[in-house]
């Protein structure tokens, strides 16, 4: 047989259509709600099921919720409320890898009662289809047929993984304590790096205490913990690029008070769980140009599309914003703390080399009013474009960005104006479809014509390869480097060349 048949699998990311739904939370409190004062959340797809056309999936949103008991006192409640959800394409087929994405945009609290917050949330949801593809090729061992291979990159993909551990941090507060009220935690992924079966995670978990000292001043103190996790995968390698997602367990956070002789140790255990799916670049050795030297051959191509993983980037900015409280909020008498703090990323696009990022960041202001001796929130949103140099070169990329707020400080002036700072933390990942095409097939089509000569002459231009040339005379590379030893490749001039071949009876 002529020719053989071979295959090589290449990845290609397909993306689906962002919706929206909306999910009805039912959050059981202890005690008569007065007043809420916030919300923060963070949303987990736990289970997929991939079907024809169609994925169903489940997860959970955990809320963190701050609000005043009918008696004056603040407390907090961490809960978990679970959603499932569907996405619909005929993109999607059973046995294709799924990343399914969810957050949440909006939301509000419907009702409050003495045993029950509703929180109506607007969801919106996006996916990713992750498919390994075959791609045809053929190869020869036939010594009449010639063969131009060359070695091309191809994408492939190599697996997922996740896993949940655990950060632990101490924050000393060298006053007496009344009690802990909040603990906001965050992640954000600093770098990583693929091994020997194993994707290494750096980042560090953000974070702080609002609490309530024995004088009643509202005090808050900041945790910041590094860590590096490895998490093992099979298949990984050093040249291997993985795609990283890092949460909180916001509704598995604890945080045990121990009392000292001058104030108390917070102890705080977060859950982090980290999502990692791997990619690796790798040769494979394709066919580019084929002929025969004694019969036609009707050659056919096969183009294929696979997604390229690019490199990662990490920066951090600062974003700043102002509010004036409108007339249906009291005045402000003492700001006493900043509850909690959402961030809602809306756009990313490169221009110049630069990666800019654009969301709105919102955090809850609590403060007091002394004439209706009472507390009062107001939320702040703050709209920015925050931007810094992309390491991308590809012309088209995807881009996903996940981003931590941290050390956010609001500042009250006049009793009516608001002013935000905060930091982010931006983790950047790109990838970028391509188009390539290989020779899936040839077949042989009749014999040539028998030559009735037995020299040859052809003119070759300048710049042509000995390949070309070989290909034209229907012979092998080597007769022709042979029979015209004093020529050089590629031709640095026109010329003549002069072919000899052997006349049978």
């Amino acid at each position: 047989m002529s020719f053989e048949k071979n295959s090589f699998k290449v990845v290609k990311k397909t993306r689906l259509q962002k919706s929206e739904f909306n999910v009805e939370c039912n959050v059981p409190v202890e005690g008569e709600i007065s007043k809420i004062f916030s919300a923060c959340h963070t949303v987990e797809v736990e289970n997929v099921e991939v079907l024809s056309g169609a994925i169903n999936y489940t997860g959970n949103i955990d809320f963190c919720l701050l609000y005043e008991s009918t008696g004056g006192e603040i407390l907090t409640n961490n809960y978990s409320c679970p959603f499932s959800s569907k996405i619909e394409s005929e993109q999607i087929s059973v046995g294709d890898k799924v990343k399914v994405n969810a957050e949440v945009v909006d939301f509000s609290i419907d009702s409050a009662n003495n045993s029950n917050v509703k929180i109506n949330c607007l969801l919106a949801q996006s996916g990713v289809i992750i498919s390994c593809k075959d791609v045809n090729t053929i190869d020869s061992s036939d010594d009449n047929i010639c063969l131009k291979k060359e070695e091309i990159f191809i994408s492939t993909y190599i697996g997922e993984a996740s896993e949940v551990f655990n950060v632990e941090s101490e924050v000393s507060i060298r006053e007496p304590v009344k009690k802990v009220i909040l603990c906001d935690t965050s992640v954000s992924v600093k770098n990583v790096e693929c091994g020997n079966n194993f994707v290494s995670v750096s980042g560090e978990v953000i974070g702080r205490l609002l609490y309530l000292t024995e004088n009643d001043r509202y005090e808050t103190s900041y945790l910041n913990e590094n860590f590096k996790e490895e998490v093992e995968l099979e298949g990984a390698s050093r040249d291997s690029i993985a795609e990283v997602e890092a949460l909180v367990k916001r509704a598995l956070v604890t945080c045990n008070v121990e009392q000292q002789d001058r104030g108390v140790e917070a102890k705080i255990n977060i859950p982090i769980c980290l999502k990692v799916c791997a990619f690796e670049e790798k040769p494979c050795s394709v066919i580019k140009d084929i002929y025969s030297c004694n019969e036609d051959i009707e050659v056919s191509t096969e183009s294929f599309d696979m997604t390229r993983e690019l490199n990662q980037d990490f920066f951090e900015s600062k974003i700043d914003g102002t509010l004036n409280l409108s007339d249906e909020h009291p005045r402000i008498d003492k700001l006493l703390f900043v509850a909690g703090t959402n961030l809602t990323i809306s756009n990313s696009y490169i221009q110049n080399g630069e990666l800019f990022v654009e969301g709105v960041a919102k955090a809850n202001v609590v403060y007091l009013n002394d004439e209706e001796n009472a507390l009062h929130s107001v939320t702040m949103e703050v709209p920015f474009v925050v931007s810094d140099k992309s390491s991308v070169t590809c012309e088209n990329p995807q881009i996903m960005v996940s981003a931590v707020l941290y050390d956010v400080d609001v500042i009250a002036k006049k009793g009516r104006d608001l002013f935000f700072d905060g930091k982010l933390k931006i983790h950047a990942r790109y990838d970028c479809d391509e188009v390539c095409a290989v020779i899936s097939s040839a077949n042989l089509s009749g014999e040539l014509v028998e030559r009735d000569c037995s020299i040859e002459l052809i003119y070759a231009k300048s710049g042509m390869e000995a390949w070309d040339i070989a290909k034209q005379f229907k012979v092998r590379e080597e007769i022709l480097m042979i029979q015209n030893p004093e020529l050089s490749f590629p031709l640095a001039e026109d010329a003549n060349i002069v072919i000899y071949f052997q006349k049978t009876n």
